[in-house]
């Protein structure tokens, strides 16, 4: 494998992305980053919906977040409220609209036709890239943010409450396995 040549195809493939995801999000007198937020927060969990998670998730300054995110809330894209048990926690979700941009512009149509064309196993194509950020992101001591379904933390019940995390000790429905989570682990192979 030549480094130089992954990373060509890489840098492409991503520019090609960004100039579609700048096409989509100027349709709607957004930019890039804001279609970002929105999609990170149709896809993440409860322990993941925070200001703060999503300014990890995204690698922007605790600034660009929290402008990017007042401007989402101005247009009435996503909503905030208090956590029950901690009144200091915020928790971020979707209103009707947002996700209504979610579902036009993320992923790009782009993308899924191309994908639609693509020689080979996509399945292989995915595990391949999905190893490939979980090796860029320990080697640079990075967050790593995965889905639940496939945590460490994730322990699977027999009785009512099927899934639970670990971590919190808190019962998780099936939909919230499937989510983003900030807090998610998993062994090297």
């Amino acid at each position: 494998m030549d480094p130089n040549r992954v990373y060509e195809l890489l840098e492409r493939t991503a520019a090609l992305l960004r100039a579609e995801e700048r096409r989509l999000s100027g349709e709607h007198e957004l930019h890039p980053v804001h279609i970002h937020v929105l999609s990170y927060l149709a896809r993440c969990n409860r322990y993941s919906d925070s200001p703060a998670a999503v300014t990890e998730y995204l690698g922007v300054t605790k600034g660009t977040a929290s402008q990017t995110l007042r401007v989402l809330k101005q247009r009435e894209l996503i909503e905030s409220h208090q956590d029950i048990g901690d009144g200091r926690k915020q928790h971020l979700r979707l209103t009707r609209s947002g996700a209504r941009i979610v579902e036009q512009c993320s992923p790009p149509p782009g993308l899924v036709e191309a994908l639609a064309d693509v020689d080979g196993d996509t399945a292989l194509l995915e595990a391949s890239l999905e190893s490939l950020l979980r090796a860029m992101q320990r080697s640079n001591n990075f967050r790593p943010f995965g889905i639940c379904r496939s945590c460490d933390h994730l322990q699977r019940n027999a009785g009512r409450a099927k899934f639970r995390c670990g971590l919190t000790g808190e019962a998780l429905d099936e939909q919230s396995t499937l989510r983003i989570c900030c807090e998610f682990q998993t062994s090297p192979v």
